[in-house]
């Protein structure tokens, strides 16, 4: 094996700058893929994270209606005219009322499972709210606050007040930054909020942002007892939100969850799937793209051993004639791509680390889908792993063939075809 170490070092050191390009090219093709998938998979990351600290994991809402049942004659024969025909009852899709019913009785029957960490009832409503100089539209938030906080990072939220200036106060509320800003209102001031023309004064005791600007826009959080007055709804709920300890089980929990309270319950995979999908694209295309560098570089490879090959055709006769197998002769040119795969390997990580760390050190203020003041990545073991397994596949299959070909050639004929 030595042996044949020392003869792959001293056929890759004569081509060395082509050799020197393509583990170049192997180093920034491993090490941008690192970075792209570190960017986008921590974006992807920071949004579930984002979501999950808005709106749960789960959403139990709308009661399950039975459906209606269908009878219809079913022919048994291959034609109306034969064999005899037989009645078959199908149930329709289902129905659903609004609302939760007894949203009590259905969080006391969705606490004991061990995956739910907490269960909170919520009333909305769609209202209009006014400041000294400006109106708008938004959504009231009927919350019990302590519930809320246990299924949801509204408490992290806050940048103005506190819980507890909400907590204190029947009549206070809590609205987004967006909503804040665009009614032209600061914190201790009053509003009016008015619903199906009764109109109620309430105080901002706290600012929240949560960086969606769909959710600071609009939602307006205000103790439940005062929702039920305001939107004239003494009993029930919306929906219930719910947070689990590990968030990836939301689907499978979904059917346990509609079994127990008879209502619909859908997961956040199932209310975010546009965005995944779009999260999911960006990391495939950023792959495809960046994976290109490593298939050039492969292919420089392939020419240099290629050529290679051309040129020690004397020799590999020589080694065939001292002794060295076919499988021999093949080692030798699969070491030689081994050792550029290995030096851009650790090389390709190394400025892959490198450049994540310091992507992650930009300073950039994004506000929208989520809110953040840096480039936001991800450290993740398997995107290393998934470059070095790209560029493997790709140096594996340059040095396959040249290899091949250096191993099938016969001694005799280089020999003979060298003294003419």
């Amino acid at each position: 094996m030595q042996t044949t170490l020392r003869i792959a070092l001293r056929f890759l050191l004569a081509k060395r700058r082509a050799m020197l390009m393509s583990l170049a090219g192997i180093a920034f093709g491993v090490g941008f893929i690192v970075l792209t998938q570190a960017v986008t998979s921590g974006f992807q990351q920071f949004f579930i994270q984002t979501i999950l600290g808005a709106d749960g994991a789960i959403r139990v809402e709308d009661k399950i209606q039975p459906g209606s049942i269908v009878e219809m004659d079913v022919e048994m024969g291959a034609t109306p005219s034969q064999g005899p025909k037989t009645s078959v009852k199908i149930q329709s899709d289902r129905k659903y009322q609004s609302g939760v019913f007894d949203p009590l009785l259905q969080m006391a029957a969705i606490h004991p499972i061990s995956q739910v960490k907490g269960v909170s009832q919520v009333l909305r409503g769609n209202v209009a709210i006014q400041s000294a100089t400006s109106e708008d539209t938004a959504q009231v938030f009927g919350i019990v606050l302590d519930d809320h906080l246990a299924v949801s990072d509204l408490g992290k939220q806050i940048i103005m007040g506190s819980a507890e200036e909400f907590r204190q106060s029947p009549a206070a509320i809590m609205i987004g930054s967006a909503l804040a800003d665009r009614i032209k209102v600061r914190l201790g001031e009053s509003v009016l909020i008015s619903y199906a023309g009764l109109a109620t004064r309430y105080r901002v005791a706290t600012i929240y942002e949560t960086g969606v600007r769909d959710v600071d826009r609009t939602r307006i959080f205000m103790h439940l007892g005062e929702a039920r007055v305001l939107l004239n709804k003494p009993f029930g709920a919306t929906f219930l939100q719910i947070s689990l300890r590990d968030p990836d089980r939301a689907p499978a929990l979904c059917d346990m969850i509609q079994d127990i309270t008879e209502h619909r319950a859908t997961s956040w995979q199932e209310r975010e799937r546009v965005w995944l999908s779009v999260f999911h694209f960006f990391r495939i295309s950023a792959w495809i793209t960046v994976s290109t560098i490593i298939v050039v570089s492969g292919l420089g490879m392939f020419n240099t051993l290629a050529m290679i090959v051309m040129e020690k055709t004397k020799e590999i006769a020589i080694l065939r004639s001292m002794g060295f197998t076919r499988s021999d002769i093949s080692a030798v040119f699969m070491l030689q791509g081994a050792l550029v795969l290995v030096a851009g390997l650790v090389t390709g990580w190394l400025f892959g680390a490198l450049c994540t760390w310091g992507t992650e050190s930009i300073p950039i203020r994004l506000r929208g889908v989520f809110s953040t003041d840096h480039i936001v990545v991800a450290w993740d073991v398997y995107h290393y792993l998934g470059a070095g397994f790209a560029a493997a596949l790709v140096v594996a299959i340059a040095s396959w063939f040249p290899a091949r070909r250096a191993a099938r050639m016969e001694p005799a004929g280089i020999i003979r075809g060298a003294s003419q």
